[in-house]
């Protein structure tokens, strides 16, 4: 312990970070594989519990950045996806090359349009023009990247081919998720996200694990951690038009937003939801899945039968 404070007194504290974040994952993994017992699911649900509760004090560490500017979560700047002007939020949509190539569980209509009716309900007559809602027949769960933006891994026709029919495999060993949601959070980037716990179906740990082996080539670091299960919403990238009657004095901002995010957590905080569909996407365009852009799907359906 004396040596890792005194390397987070040097700068080390990434190094530490990365650390934890390898041992959680091991630590997760195995409790899955060695063990299917409620007692490991309650060990993983417990594990995301924190990840998520670390997650949502990000507003309050950073504040609202979205509003400086800022960057997405894939270190991509807000002003190089989209364009604000006289309040309207309008995507840039930005050719990918090499293309991206996402793997994600994808939710169905029956389930993402209740969320996205009580989001636009909360949400709307706030922010107008000036939120970017996520398409509801594209609300997806990313899972992993044979390529993304930070690290490109090109690849030919054929090659594209073997991936997809590899990641088909794997969909048919998995079994369709039952999930329920924990809790709404908005991020210092102005994501709204929705933060997903696992009821039943084979874990997003697990899931990762069986697309890494089955994607050799894949980026060694990847984007999200790997207990996450998590869709976005929308996107906040103005503030908000409070009527004067609603506006405290004096006004604070920050709580206005956890206002706003009690009260859709109110709506929806315990929705349940069926996942039954891996997707393997190639984006054209950068971020094609959540701005509506050019895109290739490959959709696989989970192939295996709970006991």
């Amino acid at each position: 312990m004396a040596r890792i404070r005194n390397q987070l007194g040097r700068g080390g504290a990434p190094a530490a970070i990365w650390i934890s974040s390898l041992l959680l994952f091991y630590l997760a993994f195995r409790s899955i594989k060695e063990n299917s017992s409620p007692e490991s699911m309650v060990l993983v649900s417990d594990q995301r519990s924190r990840l998520y509760e670390k997650m949502s004090r990000d507003l309050d560490e950073k504040g609202a950045a979205f509003l400086r500017g800022g960057e997405t979560s894939q270190s991509l700047s807000l002003s190089d996806i989209f364009d604000l002007r006289d309040g309207v939020v309008t995507p840039k949509l930005k050719a990918a090359d090499p293309p991206v190539r996402a793997t994600v569980l994808y939710m169905g209509t029956d389930f993402s349009m209740p969320i996205s009716e009580a989001v636009r309900d909360v949400f709307l007559p706030y922010f107008g023009q000036a939120i970017w809602f996520q398409n509801s027949s594209l609300y997806h769960f990313s899972m992993f990247h044979a390529s993304h933006h930070i690290t490109s891994v090109v690849a030919t026709d054929s090659e594209i081919e073997a991936e997809a029919n590899a990641i088909k495999v794997v969909a048919e060993s998995l079994c369709p998720l039952d999930i329920v949601l924990d809790r709404v959070i908005l991020t210092s980037t102005g994501v709204l996200l929705g933060c997903w716990q696992v009821l039943s179906g084979t874990d997003p740990v697990t899931i990762r694990k069986k697309l890494k082996d089955a994607l050799p080539r894949a980026p060694e670091k990847q984007l999200y951690d790997p207990l996450i299960l998590h869709t976005s919403f929308a996107r906040v990238l103005g503030p908000p038009k409070v009527p004067v009657e609603e506006m405290e004095k004096p006004f604070n901002q920050l709580q206005f937003f956890h206002n706003l995010v009690e009260r859709i957590n109110s709506k929806i905080h315990g929705f349940k939801a069926r996942v039954s569909e891996l997707w393997f996407v190639e984006e054209y365009d950068v971020l094609a899945l959540a701005l509506n852009g050019r895109m290739n799907v490959h959709r696989f359906h989970l192939g295996c039968s709970p006991n």
